[in-house]
């Protein structure tokens, strides 16, 4: 699939994200260090625009906001079997987040469930104010509650 999506298109276009460690609906590999390895190897040699790995920390964020203690890093990882951009997702913090881009595991951070909680997001980060909380139960559905009401800085 991606060989024929980079053919349409180019492949510095095609963005590929994966979770390796992740369970949800039940997914799992007997050796996914081994799978991922080689797959992640396979995309670096395509030349695609970037890799976006969820890390095993929040790969069960859609179901819970429980971490795993002590999860394997995808990041630290993989990061040598990928020689383009590598963005990495998952619970990260402001400060996790700038540790690993500092530390030359990712390229980029996404943010998602903080970007939902706190529309201003970069603008905390830079002033180091306080963030507001995500409030599950208001993420999928409903009103506007949740998405329009989360209070941004003055």
């Amino acid at each position: 699939m991606v060989d024929a999506v980079g053919a349409a298109i180019g492949p510095d276009r095609v963005g590929v994200r994966l979770s390796p460690f992740g369970q949800f609906g039940g997914i799992s590999d007997s050796d996914p260090r081994r799978l991922f390895s080689y797959v992640i190897a396979q995309l670096s040699q395509r030349r695609i625009a970037y890799l976006h790995l969820i890390e095993a920390l929040g790969s069960e964020i859609g179901l819970s906001d429980d971490l795993h203690a002590g999860a394997v890093n995808n990041a630290a990882l993989f990061r040598s079997h990928f020689n383009g951009p590598l963005i990495s997702a998952a619970a990260y913090t402001p400060e996790r987040a700038a540790e690993t881009v500092d530390e030359g595991r990712a390229d980029a951070i996404a943010f998602g469930r903080l970007f939902i909680a706190n529309p201003d997001l970069p603008e905390r980060i830079r002033r180091n104010a306080p963030l507001n909380p995500p409030v599950r139960a208001t993420f999928y559905g409903g009103d506007a509650k949740g998405y329009t009401d989360y209070p941004t800085l003055p």
